[in-house]
């Protein structure tokens, strides 16, 4: 068993997809529409985010996040970068020998991190 989709609350649910596909990976051209607005849209691994159109996202808790685990340091520090030149915002960095991670804010505020560590090590 494992986890297979995450639910958000956004502004602008083609917004969202834009972002995720652009540094997540996820595939705009999976994007499905619900009756109640929802929109799923999946990456390649199959995993779905589903995101449900709201007037108001409220402010999460500060540890309140969701990651994406990268296979080498190098690319978690190489994404940051990316996001960085985008003005995307870093909310938190770590460059550690067993841990390398960083979390920044998709569009409506959700805290997203990325992050390598070596095999049998936890977040």
């Amino acid at each position: 068993m494992g986890i297979t989709h995450l639910g958000l609350s956004v502004l602008d649910p083609q917004r969202s997809i834009s972002f995720y596909a652009k540094y997540f990976g996820f595939d705009p051209a999976t994007a499905q529409r619900y009756p109640d607005g929802t929109v799923i849209v999946r990456d390649g691994d199959g995993f779905d985010l589903a995101l449900h159109a709201v007037d108001v996202v409220g402010e999460p808790p500060a540890f309140l996040h969701f990651g994406f685990r990268l296979p080498r340091p190098d690319d978690v520090r190489a994404l940051q970068r990316r996001l960085e030149a985008d003005r995307v915002t870093i909310v938190e960095r770590d460059d550690e020998p067993e841990y390398t991670a960083f979390k920044c804010l998709d569009p409506d505020g959700h805290r997203v991190e990325v992050y390598w560590e070596p095999p049998g090590g936890s977040p």
